[in-house]
């Protein structure tokens, strides 16, 4: 069903955790430390279980590094209980928090929970990298930050990154944003995509590719 990486330093409650929510058919990877997990991968699960106390990169620490570039729920898994602790967690990004000794009943329903909410957003958001597009409002992000894009810049946007690392053509790309009756050419979209840059260069990114003699696509 889902995808999710448990990270803790007891092996013993790895096992419990990938026993318990295999059961449920989900896919479950396991790590004894933070440190040694390349960032870049991440992104491909759909909810994260973290253990704070940990040697080398402790769990608050290691969250803060990767909430910009993964969208998917973080549930802590603690022995921390006090107050203090548990909102610093939540105010690094972290979704949830499970409290140490845990029963597999309350695992397994706080995982399904935040699956069944996180499937549920989806349907209006579409994130890749540090981009996050909001696809109820119609607004850009990166990083936090909004992008002012005209209509048209955007929805180039949201299309090429709906089909990340997919080469479209100038054609292709009028046909699929503005249809078939639109009165947009080959020229304002290379306008359009030149504006883009030019807007997204001030954030120090240039997702748009050229393809010589193809076209565009998001990288």
């Amino acid at each position: 069903m889902s995808k999710i990486l448990a990270v803790d330093d007891d092996t013993e409650i790895l096992k419990i955790i990938k026993k318990a929510l295999e059961k449920e058919n989900h896919t479950v990877t396991v790590c004894s430390e933070a440190v040694s997990l390349k960032k870049e991968h991440l992104t491909s699960y759909d909810l994260i279980l973290l253990d704070v106390m940990m040697p080398g990169v402790d769990g608050f620490t290691f969250c803060r590094e990767i909430r910009e570039m993964v969208d998917c729920p973080i549930l802590f898994i603690t022995a921390k209980t006090l107050d203090t602790d548990l909102e610093r967690g939540l105010s690094l990004g972290a979704d949830d928090y499970i409290k140490k000794p845990f029963s597999i009943v309350e695992l397994r329903a706080r995982v399904t929970a935040h699956l069944r909410r996180q499937e549920r957003e989806h349907h209006a958001r579409l994130v890749t990298g540090n981009y996050y597009f909001d696809l109820s409002s119609k607004t850009l992000y990166y990083s936090g930050s909004e992008i002012k894009l005209t209509k048209s810049e955007y929805e180039i946007c949201e299309f090429l990154a709906q089909y990340r690392g997919q080469v479209f053509s100038l054609e292709q790309i009028v046909e699929q944003v503005f249809g078939f009756d639109s009165e947009s050419d080959c020229s304002a979209i290379r306008e359009h995509v030149k504006n883009i840059r030019a807007k997204l260069k001030n954030y120090g990114d240039s997702p748009i590719d050229t393809v010589w003699g193809i076209g565009y696509k998001w990288k």
